[in-house]
């Protein structure tokens, strides 16, 4: 199975801080792989870092063979980005939302239908689609969001807390949709505190405290390997 992210050595300083302290995994083409942690551990400055926000201190990252560095435009053709609390024009309708973020990805017009008829059937808002989007419950606009984020098949999705605040119909939704674009060709990276979530979702987990990854593995791994029950447990281990 080959590699569509590797990360290798990746450290990332604010001044004197060290936000990450060298940390290395990789990504396998339709894996989903799951970054846990507790707050300030270094998962969203991860997920940036990948995504080409933030420029590293040192190390190497690789997406689908290009360097986030010298190809950094190629690299984010190549992802998507959902953060957690990502934005959206609440003024614009739903559909025009996504007619527009197509628009944004590509200028053929083929590949635009091809992208908004990908997105609505992600979204799944049916004619709620023809209202505002400030009119959206958190669970409609988080479908949204994801459409925009799925639309491009985009080789490695990077997708930040995907279902936080939701409640269980929308997650499961979102959740399954995750599922059946792994299945087709999209490799996931993502962040989550909802250990159910991880277990679900998850090929593979990283567990990452301090900047430092302390232990990567599929959760009947990880739960065999701390003789715990659930994810939770073995988080509590690894990172008290």
């Amino acid at each position: 199975m080959s590699e569509v992210l590797s990360v290798k050595d990746l450290k990332k300083n604010y001044g004197r801080f060290e936000a990450l302290k060298g940390i290395s995994f990789e990504v396998k083409d339709k894996e989903i792989f799951a970054l846990i942690g507790p707050n300030g551990a270094g998962k969203t400055t991860t997920l940036r870092l990948i995504a080409t926000i933030l420029q590293p201190t040192s190390g190497i990252v690789k997406v689908a063979g290009l360097d986030i560095k010298e190809d950094a435009e190629k690299v984010r053709e190549a992802i998507s980005y959902l953060p957690e609390e990502a934005g959206v024009y609440k003024n614009l309708t739903g559909e025009y939302y996504l007619r527009f973020m197509a628009a944004l990805f590509s200028g053929d017009k083929k590949e635009q239908a091809a992208y908004l008829e990908t997105a609505r059937a992600i979204a799944n808002l049916g004619e709620r689609l023809g209202n505002k989007i400030g009119t959206y419950s958190k669970g409609m606009t988080r479908k949204l969001l994801l459409a925009r984020a799925l639309m491009t098949k985009p080789k490695l999705a990077i997708l930040d807390e995907p279902t936080s605040g939701l409640d269980v119909i929308n997650a499961l939704e979102i959740r399954n949709t995750i599922r059946e674009f792994a299945r087709t060709g999209t490799s996931v990276l993502l962040s989550s505190h909802n250990m159910l979530e991880i277990e679900y979702l998850s090929d593979r987990v990283a567990i990452i405290d301090k900047g430092t990854i302390h232990d990567i593995g599929t959760s009947d791994e990880l739960k065999a390997k701390y003789d715990s029950a659930n994810l939770e447990e073995v988080f509590a281990e690894v990172a008290r």
